[in-house]
């Protein structure tokens, strides 16, 4: 299985107070969709799917929120693509793929929600390291 393709469909993000205290900050990955593709060039043995996703981050009490919505595309063997789908159709994803596909969301998700929140002034969701004496 290869990730071939990450989009972003939608990037929002609201600040709606600059009061940090008691602040807590969750995360949720939620997978959307998950459809069958047929690519433009052909390959006999390796199919297409795309992954739909939605990323939020959220700052409460009442503090800002993101959203972040996406596709990932990935190719494997068409029984590899077969076995995914059938999966998929009871709302679940092949556990030994999963990790793979969160992988990928968490990492250009939180790469770009950190951009977000740095333009914003909000604290970071995830700690950056730093020097201390």
């Amino acid at each position: 299985m290869k990730i071939v393709g990450f989009n972003f469909k939608k990037l929002n993000i609201e600040k709606i107070s600059d009061k940090f205290k008691e602040l807590k900050i969750n995360t949720n990955i939620d997978i959307t969709n998950v459809k069958q593709i047929k690519p433009d060039i052909f390959q006999p043995k390796e199919e297409l799917i795309e992954i739909e996703f939605d990323y939020a981050i959220d700052y409460s009490p009442d503090i800002a929120k993101i959203s972040l919505s996406g596709t990932v595309l990935v190719m494997a063997d068409s029984k590899i693509i077969k076995d995914f789908i059938k999966q998929w159709k009871q709302k679940k994803l092949p556990e030994e793929h999963k990790i793979l596909i969160f992988n990928v969301i968490l990492k250009k998700s939180n790469l770009k929600a950190m951009q977000l929140e740095d333009e914003m002034n909000l604290p970071l969701h995830i700690p950056l390291p730093s020097v201390k004496e």
